[in-house]
């Protein structure tokens, strides 16, 4: 690994990482905003504006090569046998493929829910995360808009990983699938899913546009990623009543 290697590394995962939030967060743009009647069940109470959505891009851009440089480092590593991510499904028994990814889940919406409070802290939410609540409505494009400061304080967690835990590459692609998928729908201003199976037993467990849209509009509530387990036990898990701040798209 050399200095050189992961310079170009943090350069191409760069354009990398810009290229795809800017596909995907412009695209269910597109399907949420620029339909007549957007898809699911509309959250926000007012259409994200075009200055709102220029903030949200340059934030997320600022950030990408702040997650780009650790996980140039680890692939660099990688590359010289120096992780203890694998190629091969075999290398490992089979059940550690979906034992990992739980793994990881748990890991990563753990250490977000409590650098989410921090976060918000007074005397951190100015200059750390005052970016990402620019508005109360969001937009999908707001799904990567971080302070520096907040991108480098999370950026470090899969990487190091790495380093630590066996993990098969196509599980690391899809978590970052998940991750993105899961970021863009949550802010995107509209619940894509039903509300019967948002409010279910299944579906109550896990964090959707309709509990995230709440954080926004209620800041002290609903810090969680994936799961509302650390919102439950930490007792700021508050979830939006039918009908709080939207209206049903026809």
């Amino acid at each position: 690994m050399t200095v050189t290697g992961v310079l170009l590394s943090t350069f191409w995962l760069s354009l990398i990482i810009g290229a795809r939030y800017l596909v995907i967060a412009g695209g269910v743009w597109w399907a949420v905003w620029g339909r007549a009647a957007g898809v699911g069940t509309r959250l926000n109470r007012e259409r994200p504006s075009r200055r709102l959505v220029l903030h949200e891009i340059k934030f997320s851009l600022l950030s990408t090569p702040i997650y780009a440089f650790p996980t140039a480092i680890a692939l660099e590593a990688w590359k010289a046998g120096g992780t203890m991510i694998y190629v091969d499904p075999l290398a490992y028994p089979l059940w550690w493929l979906p034992v990992s990814f739980l793994v990881l889940l748990i890991i990563q919406d753990t250490h977000y829910y409590w650098t989410h409070r921090l976060l918000h802290d007074r005397r951190l939410f100015g200059w750390a995360h005052a970016a990402h609540h620019r508005a109360r409505d969001p937009s999908p494009f707001a799904s990567f808009a971080f302070d520096p400061a907040e991108a480098a304080m999370t950026a470090w967690l899969l990487p190091m990983l790495a380093f630590v835990m066996p993990l098969n590459i196509w599980m690391l692609a899809l978590l970052l699938a998940v991750m993105t998928a899961t970021a863009v729908m949550n802010h995107c201003g509209w619940e894509m899913w039903p509300q019967s199976w948002v409010r279910g037993r299944v579906g109550s467990q896990f964090i959707t546009a309709t509990h995230h849209s709440r954080h926004h509009t209620h800041m002290k509530t609903n810090f969680g990623l994936y799961f509302r387990f650390w919102d439950r036990v930490c007792g700021t898990d508050a979830m939006s009543t039918v009908g709080e701040k939207r209206s049903e798209a026809t």
